[in-house]
């Protein structure tokens, strides 16, 4: 079927594994009626009832405790967090209990959580409603990080999420999402009607090229395409990097693509400082140093909270114009 975005996606895969597998419970804010708002649960509340889809308060230590708790007990719960920008409120589950259990029992308690999480910036909803903030999840030990930039990719990916059992977190992007109450920077595409997996760990070319590369996740692959474009006309052939997912990265990708173009921009809409741009820069630099032409590039958020203003917001996440002007200058270094 035709899917717009990949809130349809990320619902229907949910969908298809609570129908084959009955440990599956979604719980969270608004999850029912509202469908987590992103449209992430939507539909499943008129199918599955409310033994197996249900709201919680606004207590995301609670329901998140309670997500470890039931996954213990041997459920898998499918938990919304509304905005990433308030894992706060329940980091001490998320990060001492959620991350570690496995290990500290001795492998005794499995903890097939997964967690979904709207992201992102670029509609003016400021501070408190804009951040990514993948990189916390993707610092500590115990979390797979997985960011989908297109409907066939979410599907897999979650599915792929929902027979994991380990805890993992799925970071959509609400300018991705297709709803029709937000921008949307997404694609339209033809996604299977039967489930399927995406493998962890596996990036994707979404561009093939010569002379640079760039590498993102979510919203800013779309961003880095739509720059790619006008390298184009400048007879610049760019090569585009989806990571796909943050833990487990695709190593072998970045690295080979690296040492093909010898010219690397990473491009990412969190935080620079200590972020998956420092990351990936590390992991290249230290298997392709002598095949790179000038030093590896990046573009993120400054380290200032995401403006209300939207000039001001347009200032600080990178869009289209600034990745290609990044682009270009890196290419005439060298």
């Amino acid at each position: 079927m035709k899917i717009r975005g990949i809130a349809q996606s990320i619902a229907e895969a949910i969908k298809q594994e609570m129908e084959r597998n009955d440990r599956i419970v979604v719980v969270g804010e608004d999850v029912t009626y509202w469908g987590a708002v992103f449209g992430f649960t939507m539909g499943l509340f008129e199918k599955f009832g409310r033994k197996r889809v249900f709201d919680t308060p606004i207590t995301e230590q609670t329901f998140m405790g309670m997500a470890v708790g039931a996954a213990t007990a041997g459920l898998h719960p499918v938990v919304s967090l509304m905005f990433v920008d308030f894992l706060g409120a329940g980091f001490d589950q998320m990060y001492n209990h959620m991350a570690k259990n496995y290990y500290m029992s001795g492998g005794q308690f499995p903890m097939p959580v997964t967690i979904i999480t709207a992201i992102g910036g670029g509609y003016g909803d400021s501070s408190q409603h804009s951040q990514v903030l993948y990189g916390l999840f993707a610092h500590l030990p115990g979390f797979k990080v997985v960011v989908p930039s297109t409907p066939y990719d979410a599907k897999g990916l979650v599915t792929k999420a929902l027979r994991d059992p380990n805890p993992v977190v799925v970071f959509g992007h609400k300018l991705l999402t297709g709803l029709p109450f937000l921008p949307f920077e997404g694609t339209e595409e033809e996604v299977p009607d039967e489930p399927y997996e995406v493998e962890f760990g596996k990036a994707v070319l979404r561009r093939e090229g010569n002379d640079l590369t760039i590498i993102s996740a979510g919203l800013m692959v779309h961003r880095s395409l739509r720059a790619a474009e006008m390298l184009q006309r400048d007879g610049i052939s760019t090569e585009i990097i989806d990571l796909r997912t943050l833990i487990p990265l695709d190593e072998e990708t970045i690295v080979k693509s690296a040492k093909k173009t010898g010219r690397v921009l990473i491009v990412d809409e969190d935080y620079m400082s200590y972020g998956m741009t420092g990351e990936v820069a590390f992991r290249i630099q230290a298997k392709a140093l002598k095949d790179l032409k000038v030093p590896i590039a990046r573009l993120a958020v400054p380290d200032v909270p995401i403006p209300f203003s939207e000039p001001l917001e347009n200032t600080v996440i990178p869009n289209v114009e600034r990745i290609y002007n990044e682009a270009r200058k890196l290419y005439q270094e060298s």
